[in-house]
């Protein structure tokens, strides 16, 4: 297995404007791709941007619910033409691209804060739904399920990710180790001093390579008929998320980054071969898991909204095979 170029993307969404965001996307994938990059991520919810707002705003103000409703009608349904060109993105450059968009089920109305994975050939390999909206962001997204926490095999190695505080969540970082993540996707919102340690934390703690993707917006990257945004904002100078953006190396060190205050591509070269062998003194899941004492088993039925009946569908998680 060859050392392998990625790209962790840190930029500005043209926020609630679908159309005008895949076309940064496809723009700056391409350079990316140009540059090497077999894996290209971009940060939490950038299709249409993250909702800010809800930690700015009571859910029954009047900017709120406009918000609200030119996000619903900018989310990305899979199998729309929006979610075509992500494909086609991916298949014409032949790269794999992750990008987070707010997910709008064709089925319903609820909005679902997604994970995408994109492959060279243009399908869609993976979706992965947060599990639980943090405070303010229940407001607008719903509760993924453990259908969607699963890991993909790109051929350089097994893709996976979890979405911001979805991160500090034990057992759901487990349930990916269990499936031997290689490459570990953490898009997030967070700005804090603490959020590059705690990724230092779980790439020494899976053995794994992390991309820790974050975007980078300021109140003048916001579109001027905004609804609400001047009494929002404020000034051109107020930061919505300063980014955060690094690449971190299986034994917990930084190969790229942090980036901050500014837009731009994070490079780093991985070679999934230190990760697997560097399980040999410490494999979560492997032989320094105790599956004598402690046990993990995941729930992987997709769940509906409204129930009518009841189904147990669990899969408890044990190491793939050695390659």
């Amino acid at each position: 297995m060859e050392p392998v170029k990625v790209a962790a993307v840190q930029a500005a969404p043209v926020l609630l404007d679908r159309d005008e965001t895949i076309g940064k996307v496809v723009t700056l994938a391409a350079k990316a791709a140009a540059e090497g990059a077999r894996l290209v991520a971009f940060p939490e919810a950038f299709v249409p941007g993250y909702p800010d707002w809800v930690w700015r705003t009571r859910p029954w103000d009047a900017s709120a619910l406009v918000l609200y409703e030119r996000l619903f009608d900018q989310a990305v349904v899979i199998g729309s033409p929006a979610a075509g060109l992500l494909a086609e993105t991916a298949r014409r450059l032949r790269i794999w691209l992750s990008v987070g968009v707010s997910e709008r089920d064709d089925a319903g109305s609820t909005l679902y804060n997604t994970l995408l994975h994109f492959a060279p050939d243009g399908s869609l390999a993976g979706r992965h739904r947060k599990l639980m909206p943090t405070g303010g962001e229940r407001l607008v997204w719903g509760m993924g399920d453990g259908s969607t926490l699963k890991v993909i095999d790109t051929g350089f190695g097994r893709l996976g990710g979890l979405i911001c505080w979805e991160n500090y969540m034990p057992l759901a970082r487990t349930a990916l180790y269990a499936q031997g993540v290689d490459v570990y996707l953490a898009p997030t919102w967070d700005n804090s001093d603490v959020w590059v340690p705690t990724l230092r934390h779980i790439a020494k703690e899976g053995r794994t390579y992390v991309i820790g993707v974050t975007a980078c917006i300021r109140a003048a990257d916001l579109p001027a008929e905004l609804p609400g945004r001047a009494a929002l904002y404020g000034d051109d100078g107020d930061w919505l998320s300063r980014g955060n953006t690094v690449i971190i190396g299986p034994e917990g060190e930084v190969l790229a980054g942090p980036l901050t205050g500014e837009e731009g591509v994070v490079y780093a070269e991985l070679d999934v071969r230190r990760a697997r062998t560097g399980r040999q003194q410490f494999d979560p899941v492997g032989h320094y898991s105790r599956g004598d004492v402690l046990r993990l088993v995941v729930d992987t039925t997709p769940r509906p909204a409204v129930s009518f009946g009841s189904r147990d569908e669990t899969a408890e998680l044990t190491p793939p095979p050695a390659e």
